[in-house]
């Protein structure tokens, strides 16, 4: 059997390949070389070995069938240092104990108590954007507050207002530096007095006595508290009976607490948008929350019924995914669409592009939540839509996430609607995250 070849690779600068083209200008290089190079190709790199995969049978065997063989990314190595080993950047076994842990967390019981966490914080923000109405406003940042509350308090308890505020802003000076890091192959290591990375070292620091501090309290505490903290100390390991260490909630608290709130922030910041480029869309979710509610605070059955509510939150993150682009590296040489991937390459799945694949989605670059109705989405393949990643790293709060957006937007879409302030300029900021470069600024109706 003759071995395989190397993927087709796509040209670029004589110094910096074409590796420097994607660090550039990421979704425009994807987009085009998408339908040129096929399934898989790789990219020409002084600094790294870099392969695309973008078909759907090729991605559910990269992080499904032989996930194994494949680890978190290079960008992932860089958040170690802000979230240490919770799940989203451990591996191996560790990683594995870590899920079996903090799984019972995230059962479908346990979000029926956090749904009233949802609605309080929910009626809380909306009284304050109340005395906002008539007014622009960088809904991105609105967006913000009210799903860093949310996280905060379902996973700390009721009295954490001040504790979440310090934390999230601390955690975005150390997200930004990071990404700075992520997107700059010239950054300067982190041990270096750099004032950017004395800045970092510090955010860090501040946010590991912060969580220590609760972590402390908390042991000593002999109250019973119905928050995520209290449930992932008190999870046992089956077989060993083992618990985590103060460090290992730390890092999990930290996870919880970045991915729990930005991803959830964006895929409402790009909803908000979509719904007012596509008016009649926002008279459908006004009118289903309206019947599912007829004026109360939502509860768990009422949850299930907001159908169109779901469609339209997926619909955007199919058209606007918050996690654009999945990274991982290969740990041994693999066979993949039958070209050979040597050991130690950075792969990249660009969900976006596959989210918005004409071969896959109809009118694909329209808004049509209609496409995600339960009859329909079956389908599709699995890892034509996958927001959350897949395989045995599916994110842990898919579920948490996807409650939390349709109790924000139900209870929001009867009182206020936003509007794009005209002229203000929409434009993709695909980092670590998926953002609006210029933020979201809306007028408050």
């Amino acid at each position: 059997m003759p071995t395989p070849q190397l993927p087709p690779s796509v040209p670029g600068h004589w110094l910096f390949g074409s590796g420097l083209d994607l660090a550039l200008n990421p979704i425009g290089f994807l987009g085009k070389n998408s339908k040129k190079y096929g399934g898989i190709y790789r990219l020409t790199s002084r600094f790294k070995k870099m392969v695309i995969v973008q078909d759907p049978d090729l991605v559910k065997y990269v992080l499904q069938d032989n996930n194994k063989n494949y680890i978190k990314s290079f960008g992932y190595d860089v958040l170690g240092l802000l979230l240490g080993k919770g799940l989203l950047t451990s591996e191996g076994d560790f990683w594995r104990k870590q899920r079996r842990l903090a799984q019972p967390a995230f059962h479908r019981e346990r979000l029926n108590a956090m749904v009233q966490t949802m609605v309080t914080c929910t009626k809380e923000y909306m009284e304050v954007l109340e005395k906002k109405r008539g007014q622009q406003v960088d809904v991105s940042k609105e967006m913000m507050h009210v799903t860093l509350h949310i996280v905060g308090k379902s996973l700390f308890g009721s009295n954490v207002t001040d504790i979440v505020e310090a934390v999230g802003k601390e955690m975005d000076i150390a997200q930004e530096l990071a990404i700075e890091r992520i997107s700059n192959p010239f950054k300067l290591p982190v041990w270096i007095p750099t004032p950017g990375n004395i800045q970092e070292k510090k955010s860090i620091q501040m946010l590991d006595k912060v969580m220590m501090d609760i972590i402390e309290k908390r042991r000593k505490d002999t109250a019973h508290y119905d928050d995520l903290l209290q449930m992932l100390m008190e999870a046992k390991d089956e077989d060993t009976g083992e618990q985590m260490s103060d460090r290992q909630l730390r890092d999990e608290c930290m996870t919880i607490f970045l991915a729990g709130h930005e991803t959830t922030a964006l895929a409402l910041t790009w909803l908000w948008y979509m719904v007012d480029q596509n008016p009649a869309e926002i008279e459908k979710l006004r009118t289903e929350a309206e019947q599912v509610l007829q004026g109360r605070d939502p509860e768990m059955g009422d949850v299930m019924k907001l159908e169109y509510t779901r469609m339209a939150i997926e619909e955007t993150m199919r058209l606007y995914p918050p996690a654009w682009v999945i990274g991982r590296r290969n740990v041994e040489d693999d066979t993949v669409g039958g070209y050979l991937v040597k050991a130690n390459s950075n792969l990249l799945i660009p969900v976006y592009q596959m989210h918005r694949d004409p071969d896959i989605w109809e009118n694909a670059e329209q808004f049509d939540p209609e496409r995600f109705r339960k009859d329909k989405i079956k389908e599709k393949h699995r890892f034509a839509y996958f927001p959350f990643g897949g395989g045995p790293r599916l994110c842990i709060g898919n579920n948490f996430a996807l409650m939390e957006m349709q109790v924000v937007v139900a209870m929001m879409v009867t009182r206020f609607r936003f509007t794009l302030v005209p002229g203000h300029p929409v434009v993709l900021d695909p980092l670590v995250t998926l953002r609006s470069k210029h933020g979201m600024k809306m007028l408050v109706e």
